[in-house]
């Protein structure tokens, strides 16, 4: 049994930034290798791809096409379809070649939509396709998403109804596509997503305290957040909700990271901080390289504040959590792990949750030493790849 893990196309893998689906395409095809599966990795031709020692195959675009962008706009719609059409000529030969079992694992609605159209059944007949919803959209409550989801969404549609399996990451996005979608319930499957549990990981206090200096946040207490700069990952809630504690107490910081999706919703937090008189204590990372630097992050937190408006199964939750840090979210946010996260509704619960657990020393010790082993004990991606093959 061969199996194709096939990348996004939206930058190239191993992934120089935090683009989560291609960390989750990555991870998988590791621990594919790790249990000896003939695996490959198909993914979009890079020139300044990583060094690794993965087996991939790549996917040829115009040059102007192989740089990564954060921008989602027409001309990364366009590299989507490019990407997508030049994937299913290749898939296309792979199969022709082949006579054994081939399993597809699709993680992109423009992938597979125009592999589907640019296939025959015929060419398929030996091929499993499975499906991956990594759409944060399919989360939240049909009455919001129906209208977006006829609009934005058919290629997805159209795509889990053709598919051999379909993996969803919370149980919301399964309840929405078997009773509103009309999916199969037999074919639909709740997976977790997973995390290099050796990666990210709690540092001692002297290489903190060092990369604290780095930054000029000795002494300080900094709380974090990693994701998109854009309304849904909601940076200008979070930093609302650390106001009062940041004018009562002058150390502490609030520092984000992430690419900027939204550069109007960027200046829209800036103006927050300057008309406070934080600008000095708000601090913008940019965007942290997945691994390494990206755990250091985490590791300078007193806590990961992630109020996101909607979410698929975050990466970056459970990366804080491996790295020992806790994780306060929305209550809305609902997701398997979300049951280990400090839940608030409105501010009151907020300030609870900080004035409790956080400025509690013996508290968040406790805290961060849970959240570590709930991870290490349930979702690392040798686990996690495991889950896949049963099915």
């Amino acid at each position: 049994m061969k199996i194709y893990e096939i990348g996004t196309g939206y930058t190239s893998i191993p992934a120089r930034m935090g683009a989560a689906t291609e960390i989750v395409v990555e991870e998988l095809t590791k621990s594919f290798i790790k249990t000896n599966k003939d695996i490959t990795l198909i993914d979009i031709a890079a020139d300044d791809r990583l060094p690794n020692n993965l087996p991939i195959e790549e996917v040829e675009v115009p040059k102007r096409f192989k740089k990564t962008d954060v921008q989602l706009g027409l001309i990364h719609k366009i590299k989507r379809v490019v990407y997508s059409i030049a994937l299913a000529k290749k898939l296309k030969t792979f199969l022709k070649k082949n006579n054994e079992k081939i399993i597809l694992h699709f993680h992109n609605q423009y992938n597979l939509f125009f592999f589907l159209k640019l296939s025959s059944k015929k060419t398929r007949k030996n091929t499993q396709i499975l499906y991956t919803n990594h759409s944060y959209i399919w989360h939240d409550n049909w009455d919001n998403i129906s209208k977006i989801i006829k609009r934005k969404y058919f290629q997805e549609v159209y795509c889990m109804k053709k598919a051999d399996k379909v993996f969803v990451l919370n149980s919301n996005t399964k309840e929405n596509i078997i009773k509103h979608i009309g999916i199969n319930k037999n074919k639909v499957i709740l997976i977790d997503n997973g995390v290099n549990t050796e990666v990210y990981s709690p540092l001692n206090k002297k290489d903190i305290d060092r990369y604290k200096e780095e930054h000029n946040l000795r002494g300080k207490k900094v709380f974090v957040q990693i994701g998109s700069v854009c309304d849904r990952k909601n940076q200008y809630e979070a930093l609302n909700l650390l106001l009062p504690f940041m004018k009562k107490d002058e150390n502490i910081v609030y520092c984000y990271a992430g690419g900027i999706i939204e550069p109007e919703y960027k200046n829209k937090i800036d103006e927050l901080a300057n008309r406070e008189g934080l600008s000095k204590r708000v601090i913008y990372f940019g965007e942290i390289k997945p691994g390494e630097e990206l755990n250091k992050f985490y590791n300078m937190g007193e806590a990961m504040i992630f109020p996101s408006k909607a979410e698929g199964f975050s990466l970056v939750i459970i990366e804080a959590m491996s790295a020992g840090l806790p994780v306060i979210i929305k209550k809305e946010l609902e997701f398997k792990l979300s049951n280990e996260c400090l839940k608030f509704a409105d501010y009151e619960d907020f300030a609870k949750i900080i004035k409790t657990n956080l400025f509690n020393e013996n508290k968040q010790k406790e805290l961060r030493t849970k959240v570590r082993q709930v991870v290490v004990d349930n979702y690392s991606w040798d686990k996690i790849a495991n889950e896949y093959i049963k099915y």
